[in-house]
This record gives structure tokens, sequence and C-alpha cells, in this order.
């Protein structure tokens, strides 16, 4: 029995040394899989719903990836309230770990983008502040979307765990803070060692490798998210600039078309504008396909007017462009501004073109008629009866002072010096002009 019991001691010995062996096989796997993965995300250059869709993007690739965390890393002097709003949220919504890497400026949106994030780190020379929040034309905007943007740097540092004093003062000049260089009459901006004492900042470092070593991730594996060609593309188209801008050669190059035969490059230029904004805020997730389909419609309908007259398709269809206007974008008073600048502009333009470089052009001697049919040239619109001056004829119906008289079996059309001439009266023909001759009574000695 003990020769047994021995024996089964000592299976059970080899089984747990077999078992040990095989997951000190498996571990070096298990902690490869464990590896830290961190991703890096470039803020740059102006914010607006194009960033934020590339945004969305890195974010849920380093979701699906589990990464340890996001860099952000920011050099933006700021751009669109609303884009900057939804990248916010975007942020804030994420499990993930996310770090504001300022590597230059993080002005205006890219301050408040920053502050959402759960850690600020700066590099030495760069800035954060000035975030106060002005209309497309650079104008300071109204009190109704100041007060939102106040309310949401607020937010920010708060939700971020600083004082929001400092926030505050980015946006609202009336805030007076003389140690920070912010008195009143002028917006916040903190350098890298203002950030730090503020608590705005955990720190500064030199450079993207010395943000890894500080922060534990100098052996992860790093992953670079870029914007690819489209990306970058429909955040160029869908700039609050470039809209308008499109919308004007797209309007004014239809129009120039419609006037001009077959088709050529004021029609080319014209869908070509308008095929690259759907296309902007196709790609940047702001419009579907529903939009191109309803301003497809829309052009239809305006092209059926001219073969069915009456004013109701191409109402509906000028109706039906407009409104795929206002679909494709998420801020209807920016549309509306846009569009307003765009009609306004391919107003002046095409009677600046039509008036001043109309007769010059070979491109509008098309549209405009120049050739003139003049007495010159051998053209008479009707032709001038001196023959019947000094004839007589009765009159077959009364002159008030236009009527009919009868000169030897022919029927004429004239009228009085002005005095009513009754019927079956003597009349002589006393001058010619075109269609209009002139009668006077003949009065009996």
């Amino acid at each position: 029995m003990n020769g047994g019991a021995n024996l089964k001691i000592k299976s059970v010995i080899a089984s747990l040394i077999i078992l040990l062996s095989l997951a000190g096989l498996i571990n070096p796997f298990t902690a490869d899989a464990k590896e830290k993965v961190v991703y890096v995300v470039p803020i740059e250059e102006t914010v607006e719903k194009g960033l934020l869709a590339f945004l969305q993007r890195a974010v849920t690739e380093a979701e699906e990836a589990n990464a340890e965390a996001i860099i952000f890393d920011v050099n933006t002097p700021g751009g669109a309230v609303d884009a900057a709003g939804g990248i916010g949220k975007l942020l804030t919504g994420t499990e993930l770990k996310t770090i504001a890497f300022v590597n230059k400026q993080a002005l205006s949106a890219g301050a408040y983008i920053s502050l959402n994030t759960d850690e600020i780190y700066m590099v030495p020379g760069s800035t954060m502040g000035s975030a106060a929040i002005i209309d497309q034309q650079g104008n300071t905007a109204g009190k109704k979307a100041e007060s939102y943007w106040f309310a949401a740097m607020k937010s920010a540092a708060v939700e971020s765990g600083r004082d929001p004093i400092y926030a505050q003062a980015m946006a609202d000049e009336s805030i007076d803070l003389p140690e920070l260089g912010a008195g009143k009459g002028k917006l916040l901006t903190l350098t890298a060692e203002q950030a730090r004492e503020v608590g705005y900042s955990e720190g500064t470092v030199k450079n993207l490798d010395e943000l890894l070593d500080k922060l534990g991730y100098e052996n992860a594996e790093i992953r670079n998210v870029n914007e690819t060609f489209a990306e970058k593309l429909a955040r160029f188209l869908t700039h609050p600039v470039v809209i308008p801008i499109l919308l004007t050669i797209g309007s004014l190059g239809l129009v120039l078309e419609l006037y001009s035969p077959g088709f050529g490059l004021p029609g080319l230029a014209g869908l070509s504008s308008l095929l690259l904004f759907f296309y902007g805020h196709l790609v940047a997730g702001l419009a579907g396909f529903e939009t191109v389909i309803l301003f497809a419609l829309g052009i239809g309908l305006i092209l059926l007017e001219f073969f069915i007259p009456g004013g109701i398709a191409g109402a509906i269809g000028f109706v039906a462009v407009i409104a795929s206007f206002f679909i494709a974008s998420d801020n209807m008073v920016h549309m509306g501004i846009s569009i307003l600048i765009a009609l306004s502009a391919s107003i002046l333009l095409s009677i600046l073109m039509i008036r001043v470089f109309g007769k010059r052009m070979k491109l509008f001697k098309r549209i405009i008629l120049t050739d003139s049919t003049s007495t010159e040239k051998g053209y008479v619109s009707n032709k001038n009866r001196l023959e019947l001056i000094g004839v007589e004829g009765i009159t077959l119906t009364p002159l008030r002072p236009s009527g009919t008289i009868l000169v030897d079996d022919e029927r004429i059309d004239v009228v009085s010096e002005g005095a009513f001439i009754s019927k079956d009266t003597r009349v002589r023909i006393i001058k010619t002009e075109g269609s209009r001759i002139v009668v006077r009574e003949v009065k009996n000695l």
C-alpha cells in the first residue's frame, strides 16, 4: 500500500511540474498580449468639423485596441466653437486616459479641448488660453454665444479638477488677474511655467519622448494616427471661410452656364465647387447621400423650368437646393450666413463681369447680345413710305385719333394730328414715320 501511495504522490508531483512548465511557456505570450499600447493623435491647424470626424476615428481605433492612453499632440490657434464642443464631449466620453501635449500653442478652442483631457503637459515656450469667442467676420460674438462659451470653459475646468477662475479669465476679459498678465480688458494666456504653477499643467517636458518616459510609457507600443488625404481635404472644405467661397463659385458658375450655349468652363467650375462642398461634408460625417440626392433633384427641377414654364418647378427646385445646403450642415446660422454671402457675391460679380468685362471677354460675348440691326447696316423695322406724303384718301373709320383710310383701294392705318375726324371724310397724308402715318382733314373751300 505504501508503494502505491508513493507512486500516486510522485504522479501528482510530476503533473504539477508539467503544469508549471506549461504555465511558464504561456506567461510570456500573456505578457506580450498585455503590452501597453499608447496612441498619439495630432490636433493641428484650425479646429473645424473635419477635425472632429478625424478624432472620432482615432478614439474608436484606440478603444478597439484597448489602448493604455491617448496622447493628443496639440498645436492649434483655435477654431469653430461647435466643433470644439463636439471634441470636448468625445474626450470626456471615452474611458481611456486622455493626455494633452501642448506642443507650441493651445489657444481658444485648443485651450477648451486641452481642458477636457485628464492631464496636460506643455513644452517650454508654449502657451494656452486666449479663448474669446468670435464670429466669422472676426467680431466678438453676441451675449448668448458668449454666455454659452463662458459656461463651457468653466465646466471643462471643473470636470478636470482645475480652478475654473483661470478658464473663465481665458474667455472673459473682465476678470482681473494682473499677477498673470491678464488685467481688465485682456484675456488670460498662460505660459508653460504659469500653467504648472496654477495647476493647469501636470508638468513641462521638452518633447514627446520625455513625456512618454515621465508617464512610464517608454517601453509601450506607440501608434501614431495620422489624417488620410480624404480627411485633410474634408477639413479644408468644411472650413468656415472656404464654404462661402465654394458656394459663390458654384452659384456664379451655374448662372453663367445657363446663359451660354453648350456646357463649358463656367458650368464645370460651378458643378465642381458644389460637388467639393458635398464631398467635404460627407467625409466629415456631417451629411449623408440624401443631401446629394436632394440637391440633384433641385437642379433637375430648375432645368425642367426651361421646358415647362410656370415657375412652380423652378421654385420647388430652388427650395430643394437651399434645403440640401442646410441639411449638409449642423449649424443653421453659419450655413445661412454662408448662403447669403454666396448669393450677394454672385449677384455683384455677375453685374461686374457683364458690365465691365462683358465686351472684352470672349466668354461673355456668348452671353451678351452685342449685335445691333441699325439703319446704317441696311436694317429697317418698318418701311418709311415717303411716296404717300400729299396723297389724299377717305376715312373708313372715325379717327380718335387713330383709324383706317382708303387710298386707291389700299387700306392704310393712320392717326390724325390729334383732332377727331369722322368717317367718310377726305384727308391728306402729311407725314410718314415708319409705321406712323399722320393725316389732316381736307377743308372744303
